[in-house]
């Protein structure tokens, strides 16, 4: 890996980050609050929350294995996503690399930052080599970015294939493990400590259904974590996201309950799926979803708009041509799913 400072932007490792009331009385006891000009009554939502989610990133550490210094957390996902782009790439000059297809918030956020893209598309099984991604690479690249299980493939990036990648590459890798809670690969973020140019990200949207409260994780060293604080918007996750985190962190076993729920019954889905005259081929999965061929997909996903029922068309996808994505839902969501497509004619 070359030396952070070298990688990080020159302005944002020059930056005097924005020092926030709560920030400067840190780790002293306070009782009377008359520094950040908020009303003092409605407690408590008249007062601006932890900015860094310090009692929240406890807990996590716990969950997750990963010390609280090494956790960021964000707006969803999709916030560290926009924060590795204005640390380390400037505008014009850097590019990434990615695989293709995969999460696509990767190449919105890369053209929102004027930052050159470079999809490697997979091969057939939907698996891609370090070889072909490094040979994507040159002297201005200065993130590579892999999604395993990916998305909208649902499959997971051969293992041996990214840590080759994160070992060779001398910029930042990052491995985005949303779905990471419904596969039996071992999570990359066990591995931070390790690997000083490794990113790795999480969410609560998915296995912990909380896509309502907007949480996402990223977990990296101390050095890459103190740069997206700098950068961050000073209180960015707020209060009421924070509690209820909280709250669904107390029952973790919970969470087991529904992704084995959910895991018996997308094997249920994917076998119902292959029954079908109009499904083609269902992929292999190790996420909360599918994706399944289908003689026409825009077709059949107008037809299913048309009875009230949404699944993601993934026909104008590379690689995924005639491709619905099937999201697992409840079983009675999932039968009347079926029970649609097979009045389909």
């Amino acid at each position: 890996m070359k030396p952070l400072e070298e990688l990080t932007r020159k302005n944002i490792w020059n930056l005097a980050p924005y020092s926030s009331a709560r920030n400067e009385y840190a780790g002293r006891e306070a009782r009377v609050f008359l520094d950040a000009n908020e009303n003092p009554y409605n407690t408590p939502y008249n007062r601006y929350p932890d900015p860094l989610q310090l009692d929240l990133k406890d807990v996590l550490s716990k969950v997750k294995g990963v010390p609280a210094e090494n956790i960021f957390l964000g707006n969803g996902s999709d916030e560290p996503i926009d924060l590795v782009y204005r640390c380390f790439c400037n505008p014009k000059m850097d590019n990434v690399v990615a695989i293709e297809p995969t999460y696509g918030m990767y190449k919105v956020c890369a053209d929102i930052n004027d930052v050159e893209y470079r999809p490697v598309l997979l091969d057939d099984h939907f698996q891609m080599t370090a070889e072909r991604l490094l040979a994507a690479t040159d002297e201005k690249t200065k993130l590579i970015w892999l999604c395993s299980p990916n998305n909208p493939t649902g499959n997971t990036i051969v293992r041996e294939e990214i840590a080759n990648v994160i070992n060779r590459f001398e910029g930042i890798v990052i491995v985005d493990e949303a779905y990471s809670d419904f596969s039996s690969q071992k999570p990359f973020r066990q591995e931070i400590l390790k690997h000083p140019n490794l990113i790795v990200l999480n969410t609560m949207s998915k296995a912990w259904g909380c896509a309502a409260i907007r949480l996402g994780m990223a977990f990296a060293s101390k050095d890459i974590i103190g740069l997206f604080n700098k950068v961050k918007y000073p209180y960015n996750v707020n209060l009421l996201t924070q509690q209820q985190a909280l709250e669904a962190l107390k029952d973790p076993f919970e969470v087991d309950k529904w992704v084995k729920i959910l895991l018996e019954e997308r094997s249920r889905m994917m076998a119902a799926f292959k029954d079908l005259p109009i499904c083609e081929k269902v992929y292999p999965t190790e996420a909360n979803f599918f994706l399944a061929q289908m003689t026409d997909a825009p077709r059949i996903y107008n037809y299913l708009v048309d009875k009230g029922i949404i699944v993601r068309n993934r026909h104008r996808v590379q690689l995924c041509q005639n491709c619905l994505r099937i999201t697992i839902g409840t079983k009675t969501e999932n039968g009347e799913l079926i029970a649609a497509l097979r009045q389909y004619i």
